[in-house]
């Protein structure tokens, strides 16, 4: 393909909605995906995942993806089982994570099928919808696996003929990208970049979002574009005041991501103790996946912020002060809930739709000497949305519990730009894109942000599109 006389954009998620990122690129000769995420959120969710792609996937040329996180990657494995064979660029960082996440999503999907298939048949819902199999198999996530193809930050590749893809840091979480595309050539050339997940400039761990400068048409995220973070000086105060008041009489639950999240976490609570604002402090870290995760993410140390690599030094000076302990087995899981008060509990799912969390919610919810610490965005659907709104009670495991520890919402660990973020990194564009659409917010989160852009930026044109829109830029 040397000249583009169109390019279409297809929204199949996270369009009016945070989760589910995918959407799909076609230009002149060449059709491929930009990120490939799993929706999150209740029966609703789960319908979307199943029906998903209903075209030929192996029409697709490749797929380029932001970053790991299983909302903008998750059902790459069923992609491939729908017969997708061709490549997946990635960071080298989001490889490693997949090769991890991949399989363990796909192993929750088989252990809820099967569970499903387990309960008595008075206890299937009437519909029935959980006796279908599993979404994907970890066959199918190993396999996919294989058609990861890593790719540098700042380095131009060509996926295809007259295609060409460049990825920057985003800040978001380890290797978390902005991707910039060009198609087409000369004069008939198009540049769409997708911002992907973009961090929140000054946080630890990460670097701080790559500008950006020229683009023809911009897809930007929008979780957080109609409110502010706290300043991160008052998230140590919240933190260290939650953990002196609660420590000595219960504990501290703490829902997180295991990729991104639970890193950041750690280093809050570390360099609390190294300040001398908090005691010592006894850290489980149940989850096995987040402990991979760290293992990945310490290999890439040198990629991270100073302020990170300086806490790492001084934590080896101090080994004793901060007691990490990463729970692999059940049984270790559950001899973590026989500890009544002390200990300071991180684990997933981060919005507490799934996972370890759900036990030790169980356990400690009904308990008011002990807290619940909310540090990431939770989804309309998920319990940890249920826990944000104030519920009295909560259903888990088929039980009833009341919710009397108190619940925290700590937001300046977000792992997302907040709306003064978001204008700021647009700013940086010398010019407005010729169209640009706001995504990966919920319905009025981004109707609200894209009011802000078209008033405060000026930019000409502003869309707000629903999931399954198609639109062509001549």
């Amino acid at each position: 393909m040397t000249n583009i006389d169109g390019l279409q954009i297809g929204f199949l998620g996270a369009a009016g909605e945070v989760t589910g990122s995918c959407y799909r690129v076609d230009a002149g000769e060449s059709a491929f995906l930009v990120d490939c995420g799993m929706f999150h959120g209740g029966r609703e969710a789960d319908a979307k995942n199943a029906g998903a792609f209903d075209y030929d996937v192996r029409l697709l040329d490749f797929v380029l993806l932001t970053h790991a996180h299983i909302d903008h990657s998750g059902l790459l494995p069923l992609l491939y089982a729908r017969g997708y064979r061709g490549p997946v660029h990635a960071t080298p960082a989001t490889i490693d994570l997949l090769a991890v996440m991949l399989p363990d999503s796909a192993h929750i999907q088989e252990m809820e099928a099967r569970w499903a298939a387990e309960r008595p048949p008075s206890r299937r819902p009437r519909d029935a919808t959980e006796l279908r199999a599993p979404l994907y198999t970890v066959a199918d996530a190993e396999a996919c696996l294989r058609q990861l193809v890593p790719v540098p930050y700042d380095e131009a590749i060509g996926p295809a003929a007259g295609v060409t893809a460049t990825f920057r840091d985003a800040g978001h979480i380890l290797g978390s990208a902005i991707i910039e595309v060009a198609v087409g050539t000369g004069a008939a050339s198009r540049k769409v970049v997708f911002s992907g997940d973009l961090g929140q400039p000054g946080r630890p761990v990460m670097n701080d979002p790559t500008p950006i400068d020229t683009a023809d048409v911009l897809i930007v995220e929008s979780t957080y574009g109609n409110r502010l973070h706290k300043p991160f000086a008052t998230t140590y105060d919240e933190f260290a005041q939650v953990l002196t008041s609660t420590l000595p009489r219960g504990n501290v639950i703490i829902p997180a991501f295991a990729v991104g999240r639970t890193q950041e976490v750690l280093h809050v609570l570390a360099d609390l103790v190294r300040q001398g604002r908090v005691p010592d402090l006894t850290i489980f870290v149940d989850s096995p996946l987040a402990q991979k995760a760290s293992e990945i993410t310490a290999r890439y140390a040198a990629t991270l912020d100073r302020e990170s690599r300086d806490l790492s030094g001084w934590l080896a000076q101090n080994r004793g002060r901060v007691r990490v302990t990463f729970t692999e087995t059940a049984q270790e899981s559950m001899a973590i809930n026989r500890i009544t008060r002390g200990a300071v509990v991180i684990s997933a799912s981060g919005m507490c739709d799934g996972g370890r969390i759900k036990h030790h919610l169980r356990h400690n919810l009904p308990r008011e000497e002990c807290a619940i610490v909310i540090t990431g965005f939770q989804a309309a659907g998920t319990l940890g949305r249920q826990l944000v709104d104030g519920v009295s009670r909560v259903r888990l495991f088929r039980e009833d519990v009341p919710v009397r520890a108190s619940i925290h919402t700590i937001g300046g660990l977000s792992a997302h730009a907040d709306q003064a973020a978001l204008v700021a990194w647009l700013r940086r564009f010398r010019a407005p894109p010729a169209r640009a659409f706001v995504v990966h917010g919920e319905g009025e989160t981004a109707a609200a942000f894209a009011a802000l852009m078209r008033e405060t930026l000026h930019w000409p044109s502003v869309e707000v599109p629903h999931r399954g829109d198609c639109i062509r830029q001549a």
